[in-house]
């Protein structure tokens, strides 16, 4: 298994371009489904994550050629709407083909899903949803069974709480329906942003895109013709290279970005004493003299990101005083608060709550990545750390950030892949 071999102290300098949006891709990738024409995809990141995706539409019966950051992706010949365990269990966002295949086949089997351990994530937002638009769901033997063998059917949805995962597969299964669909308490995350473009480009009439509610007229029925999608810019890694910079007491400038989601990180960032020279799609930032305390809420967006709390953590270990954390979306994502303290931050936790006290220094030690966002805060404090550290199942890193290790070393940093012994 790999490992991140890092030594600390060094400082960045240079450029990094941003990969596009895993969390854009996935949801993109899904929606091929809707369509029975080749749909060509760019800027995919190379992310385990979209490879898993793209093998589940072969498995599927679909044809998918991948190089680099392009695919192109030919639903027509799917034969199989059974997303089977070997596939959904290795990632969440598997369960967005649920949607579109209920939706363009009128029945569909797919696993109950698996992915990161930061915390229950229900589906049953999704299942009652599609319900309400008419489909029968029973759960048998760790599968979702749906049907709708007459077509799904327009329906007021809303969602008890903020789902992105929900408001895109219910997006995806309104576009074939019959009738007019309107989700209420819609996710407005610029991944949502881009699928309601994407399915709106096609020919579907969206309105509210980029709001709370949205009211989708569906085709009933009628496949889609895609455009040609170039997928957004990674927000959470461009933050979390704003973090690098900044934990480093370094100016980097980051290439291919979209400044306006980056707004709350940048908004954080600067009431801990960094500036910025936005430029387009350019950012520099330029390291605090002292890094000052700041307290963070994470919330839906346009909020602070929960896929940048991590990070910020980490930084925040090296404020001159006590930063207070919260976090409101997941239960379990604190994970990596006892591996910083294994390198000497510290981290206090009380419920959802995490008081983090400024510290001079850290010490390179052996730590373990819990989930993706926690594996790129030990990143970020193993970059400072006195001495080596070396960071073991990279394999959440691998699952969203790509080429982390080339691109920080690129910048100046002293990181390295390796292989444990056996």
């Amino acid at each position: 298994m790999d490992y991140l071999e890092i030594k600390g102290g060094r400082p960045l300098s240079g450029e990094v371009t941003i990969s596009g949006a895993k969390n854009a891709a996935l949801p993109i990738i899904a929606a091929t489904i809707l369509s029975e024409e080749e749909v060509t995809l760019t800027n995919l990141p190379n992310v385990v994550d979209i490879r898993t995706l793209l093998k589940l539409l072969t498995m599927l019966g679909g044809t998918v050629e991948h190089h680099g950051n392009i695919a192109r992706i030919n639903n027509r010949t799917i034969s199989s709407t059974k997303a089977v365990y070997e596939i959904v269990s290795k990632m969440r966002a598997s369960i967005l083909v649920l949607g579109p295949l209920l939706a363009r086949f009128g029945e569909c089997e797919v696993s109950l899903p698996g992915g990161c351990a930061i915390g229950q994530r229900p589906i049953d937002l999704h299942l009652k949803a599609l319900e309400a638009m008419g489909a029968k769901i029973e759960i048998r033997g760790g599968y979702v069974h749906a049907e709708a063998p007459n077509g799904l059917k327009g329906a007021k949805i809303i969602f008890d709480k903020v789902t992105v995962g929900g408001t895109e597969n219910i997006l995806m299964a309104a576009a074939l329906a019959h009738g007019t669909t309107k989700i209420i308490n819609a996710a407005r995350e610029p991944e949502v942003e881009q699928l309601c473009e994407m399915i709106a480009k096609a020919g579907v009439k969206i309105e509210g895109i980029g709001s709370d509610e949205l009211t989708i007229e569906g085709t009933g029925g009628k496949l889609l013709e895609f455009e040609e999608t170039e997928v957004i810019p990674d927000r959470i890694e461009a933050g979390t290279y704003l973090c690098a910079a900044a934990i480093t007491r370094s100016s980097i400038t980051l290439n291919k970005v979209n400044p306006e989601h980056l707004t709350a990180s940048i908004d954080k960032l600067e009431a801990m004493g960094c500036s910025f020279d936005i430029n387009n799609d350019r950012i520099t930032i330029y390291p605090a003299e002292e890094l000052r305390p700041v307290n963070l809420t994470t919330l839906e967006y346009p909020g602070f990101p929960t896929d940048m709390q991590a990070q910020f953590m980490a930084l925040t270990v090296f404020a001159k005083g006590e930063s207070i954390i919260e976090e409101r979306l997941f239960e379990n994502r604190f994970m990596h608060v006892s591996e910083l303290n294994r390198l000497g931050a510290d981290i206090w936790l009380k419920g959802n709550i995490a008081a983090v006290r400024g510290v001079e220094r850290l010490n390179g030690a052996e730590v373990m990545a819990t989930d993706l966002r926690a594996s790129s805060a030990l990143v970020l404090a193993a970059l400072v750390a006195e001495g080596t550290t070396n960071i073991h199942r990279i394999y959440h890193l691998d699952r969203g950030y790509d080429d982390l290790e080339g691109k920080l070393s690129a910048l100046g940093a002293e990181i390295t892949r390796k292989k444990a012994e056996k």
